[in-house]
């Protein structure tokens, strides 16, 4: 038997394992028919929700429809329509400035105050009030153009125009050591060009107020005006809203209210005098931030009751405490600044005081309302009437007087060379002395022990260096005779920005004109420089030394 091709017959009962796999097949069949049924009914049935989302009629559906517009109950956006077109965006540029020998001031004993100066204690952080806000900028700071060499500094702010003959009012930091000014409309464009070009008619330090002017000539219309009201009516609680440039975003407008008045802050200088004695604030939550400076603080009426100048900062930001200067301060000094002088005089009795006492030394001395004489100065008209230190000073031409606030304002606001009757106590018994008003910066130079209150007073050596931004030597006399020139002087630097840069004035040329006068020396430089002003043609005929001929540059001063 050949078992090895032998076949076995199948059997007739199939076993345990031949149902299972059969029934297995059966099962797997069954599982995929389910699947195939439930996705085909699915996709039927989708089908058929967005069919039915489609075909969905909004024929009853209204469209949205925008309301004419309707004037709100505040008020405030009437104001802001009025006196809006008013409010303007100054912006300056401060040319880098080559450093010169100041004067020195002599430091003079400190005072405990006076009618020269507050002599309030120092309030710490609040020196933050005078935080000028311009981020390091520009002579809106303050500084002296310490910045990076060759740099210009540029700085924002805002004013507001009280007289359609270009009169504009700001504040003396946005305005102070600034090389170039520039004013924008509000009917300006934004962006594009500064803006119209603004000068200095005067400024007042004391009280940080100034005035610009703007060339009206070429304006289609008269400029819009804005009307100073009675800050004395204003009163704690009453709505505000301050219009200006933060950020230099223009036209912007801010509203809260009246928080206090009367606020002060003392800000000695190096010598210890108060440069604050007559900054008295209004105080509101209006949000003033860097670049409002300048700009009003408007009352429900439309009328300026403030000019923004200050704000109480620890970021540089708002935080609900700004300052303003009072209207009819701003006033007063707008009347004296667009004078014939220019300048704001004060008057002064030549003393100095504490300002604030206790109540013990009131009733140790004998009074209740007065001023304490701390010191006298010796070329002041109370020194001259007898007045001595430790005198109680009650009564102003038969007025009492509250305070030194009260003595100060009174004093300050006669006319130089005018006398008063002063009423004073002395060793408990009452007098009186005819005192003569003196003018209070030649006062302040006496107890501050400077020659002069001002020391950014252009040397006249820096005539030129300020007026054409370029300084000057003798030009060595091989140079004249190889030239054959028979004078000159010679261009040893100029600064980047300044006139004589942006006409191309180099380095190194040598000047024998300036608007065909002969300059011969440096005597003669500075003679012709010293009459130039604003808006003069300028006319220069210069030599280079490697190349004889005239070549003649020129252009207008802005």
């Amino acid at each position: 038997m050949d078992i090895l091709n032998s076949t076995t017959p199948p059997s007739k009962n199939p076993t345990l394992l031949d149902r299972i796999r059969s029934r297995r097949l059966t099962a797997t069949f069954l599982l995929l028919a389910t699947f195939s049924v439930g996705i085909l009914a699915g996709s039927v049935l989708t089908h058929s929700v967005s069919g039915k989302e489609q075909s969905v009629d909004t024929s009853d559906a209204k469209p949205l429809v925008i309301p004419s517009p309707a004037a709100l109950s505040n008020g405030f956006s009437q104001i802001v329509k009025q006196v809006g077109p008013a409010v303007v965006n100054i912006n300056t540029e401060s040319l880098p400035k080559q450093s010169a020998n100041k004067p020195t001031r002599r430091r003079g004993q400190r005072a405990p105050g006076g009618d020269d100066q507050s002599g309030q204690p120092n309030q710490g952080d609040m020196q933050d009030f005078f935080n000028r806000f311009f981020g390091g900028q520009g002579g809106g700071d303050g500084d002296d153009g310490d910045g990076p060499a060759g740099s210009e500094r540029r700085a924002l702010g805002s004013g507001f125009i009280v007289d359609p003959r270009g009169y504009i009012i700001t504040n003396n930091h946005v305005v102070d050591k600034a090389d170039k000014i520039f004013v924008k409309l509000s009917t300006d464009p934004e962006g594009g060009e500064n803006g119209r070009p603004a000068t200095v008619i005067g400024v007042d330090k004391d009280t940080d107020i100034a005035v610009i002017k703007i060339d009206v000539g070429g304006l289609k219309e008269p400029l819009h005006t804005m009307k100073l009201g009675n800050s004395d009516g204003a009163l704690v609680g009453d709505w505000v809203l301050a219009i200006g440039s933060p950020f230099g975003l223009s036209q912007t407008v801010s509203a809260g209210i009246v928080s206090a008045k009367n606020r002060s802050i003392d800000e000695p200088s190096p010598n210890g005098v108060s440069q604050s004695q007559f900054q008295r604030f209004i105080q509101t939550d209006a949000a003033i931030n860097p670049g409002n400076s300048g700009g009003p603080l408007v009352d429900m009426a439309g009328n300026v009751v403030g000019m923004n100048t200050a704000i109480y900062t620890q970021s540089m930001g708002s935080q609900g405490v700004g300052f303003a200067m009072p209207s009819n301060i701003i006033a007063s000094v707008y009347n004296m600044l667009i004078g014939p002088d220019h300048k704001v005089t004060r008057g002064s009795i030549g003393i100095s005081f504490q300002p604030a006492v206790s109540s013990a030394v009131g009733r140790m001395y004998g009074f209740t309302n007065g001023v304490i004489v701390a010191t006298i100065t010796p070329s002041g008209g109370a020194a001259k009437a007898g007045l001595q230190p430790g005198d109680v000073i009650v009564s102003i031409d038969g007025r009492e007087i509250k305070d030194g606030d009260d003595l100060v304002n009174d004093i300050s606001a006669r006319k130089v060379g005018s006398t008063v009757k002063l009423g004073y106590i002395r060793s408990g018994n009452k007098n009186t002395a005819n005192v003569a008003i003196g003018d209070r910066a030649k006062t302040y130079a006496d107890i501050t022990g400077s020659e002069t209150d001002d020391t950014d007073s252009p040397k006249e050596a820096d005539a030129g260096q300020n007026t054409l931004g370029i300084t000057v030597g003798a030009v060595p006399p091989a140079v004249l005779k190889k030239l054959n020139l028979p004078g000159g002087v010679m261009v040893s630097s100029v600064r980047p920005g300044s006139f004589a840069d942006e006409i191309n004035l180099g380095k190194g040329v040598i000047i024998t004109a300036i608007n065909k006068v002969q300059v011969t020396d440096e005597a003669s430089y500075k003679a012709i420089v010293s009459k130039l002003k604003s808006k003069d043609d300028v006319v220069f005929v210069v030599t280079a030394p490697t190349r004889p001929g005239n070549t003649y540059v020129g252009g207008t001063l802005p």
